[in-house]
């Protein structure tokens, strides 16, 4: 069988496969199940084409890393076959872990389980299967292997996986705000005593790079709607599972069950859980909530119906923290409007914070190489002013609260 496939990709044209290690990986249950969870959750709420996958975004992925080895073996940097075949396996797999709707799992079925401790699991359940084939790839995944600049390529402030999902994001919600030139930075990599540089050529783009990923934060991943739907949905599976542990009959598929009627820690993930995990993805959350909009609990219906038509919280977004006296006062309204506990209110009634650091100082730090051979910081080397001011972190609060009728 022909395992070197081609896959025609909308933002990179024609992606090649390049071995039959990936074209297994690809192929196998655990990653197919990625084409089932969205890449940007209750995105699609504001921005109608954002039904992209995590599939989509893993193969985008690892073409780009194709391209960065190729172009650092170009420059003369010394990739072995099988650091390269490790670098496409860990990318590829970066994602594996991530739930249905992407983080709304991990703060409310799981107990505080984060993807990247999933996808891990998976790797090596994964690593298993494929008799020790991805031994090199879970040590560069976890940044263990010695040389350090593969890590970098993998999980840092200019890593292949930002490049992808910036670019796509951008593609498929319309923000034009967040189309970086991908290929421009991957051909100014470099690597100087084991650390993944940029040349001084390419330091415009990686401006454009840092500013595009604070404008889309703001403007896409923290936007208020999206950003309402998502507390919605932690506050539809919470709900559930206290439903659920109080003994009321809630229906749902074996693998929404599974998690609501157990209580799942790190320590939980064993053959069985992660064979359970595997099985649950978008459909699995929607098909729920479908049914449970017309449950007998007036919290549950209310919060599933609110999704699935779209008839969402009011939200109001400030500089300062939320006044303790708003919040009682929005509460006071709901409990006497619809005659509930205040512990019911509060799954309508609630605040929180969003921050974003467009770039971390110091921290894996973008540095660029000047043509001296000197190495500087980004925020050093650049004179874009802002680029100092978006190292640091900005932090806004949020309320929400039903409009005039639940």
């Amino acid at each position: 069988m022909n395992k070197l496939k081609i896959l025609n990709d909308p933002i990179y044209g024609f992606i090649t496969i390049p071995n039959s290690l990936i074209f297994d990986l690809i192929q196998h249950k655990y990653f197919q199940r990625l084409r089932r969870i969205t890449q940007m959750g209750m995105s699609y709420l504001v921005y109608p084409g954002a039904h992209h996958t995590r599939f989509h975004h893993a193969i985008g992925c690892m073409h780009l890393m194709q391209q960065a080895v190729n172009v650092l073996r170009f420059k003369g940097v010394s990739i072995s076959n099988n650091e390269e075949t490790a670098l496409y396996c860990a990318i590829l797999l970066h994602d594996i872990g991530h739930g249905p709707f992407s983080h709304a799992m991990e703060h409310s079925i799981v107990n505080d389980v984060s993807h990247e401790e999933i996808s891990l699991i998976f790797m090596e359940r994964l690593n298993e299967e494929f008799n020790g084939s991805l031994t090199l790839a879970i040590e560069v995944f976890k940044g263990n292997y010695e040389r350090k600049f593969l890590c970098q390529l993998i999980s840092g402030q200019i890593d292949m996986d930002r490049a992808d999902y910036l670019k796509r994001d951008s593609f498929y919600t319309g923000v034009a705000e967040g189309n970086i030139n991908s290929e421009r930075l991957i051909t100014m990599l470099n690597v100087v005593e084991d650390n993944l540089v940029v040349e001084e050529k390419g330091i415009y783009s990686v401006e454009k790079f840092i500013i595009a990923r604070r404008l889309m934060y703001w403007q896409v991943y923290l936007h208020k709607t999206s950003l309402v739907a998502e507390q919605l949905l932690i506050r539809v599976l919470k709900r559930a599972k206290e439903l659920n542990d109080e003994g009321v009959e809630i229906n749902a598929s074996e693998s929404v069950m599974f998690f609501l009627n157990n209580k799942i820690t790190l320590n939980d993930f064993n053959n069985e859980t992660i064979e359970v995990f595997s099985r649950l993805d978008d459909y699995d959350i929607v098909s729920a909530m479908k049914q449970w909009q017309y449950h007998h609990d007036f919290v549950l219906s209310s919060l599933c119906g609110m999704i699935i038509n779209r008839h969402l919280l009011k939200i109001k977004v400030k500089k300062k923290p939320i006044k303790a006296s708003t919040l009682k006062k929005h509460q006071k309204e709901i409990i006497f409007k619809y005659n509930i506990t205040e512990k019911e209110a509060a799954y309508f009634v609630f605040t929180g914070s969003i921050s974003n650091q467009a770039y971390q100082l110091n921290t894996k730090g973008i540095n660029i190489l000047h043509k001296s051979g000197k190495i500087e910081d980004i925020v050093k080397a650049s004179d874009q002013l802002n680029l100092k001011a978006l190292s640091k972190p900005v932090t806004k609060y949020y309320i929400c609260y039903p409009k005039q009728k639940l």
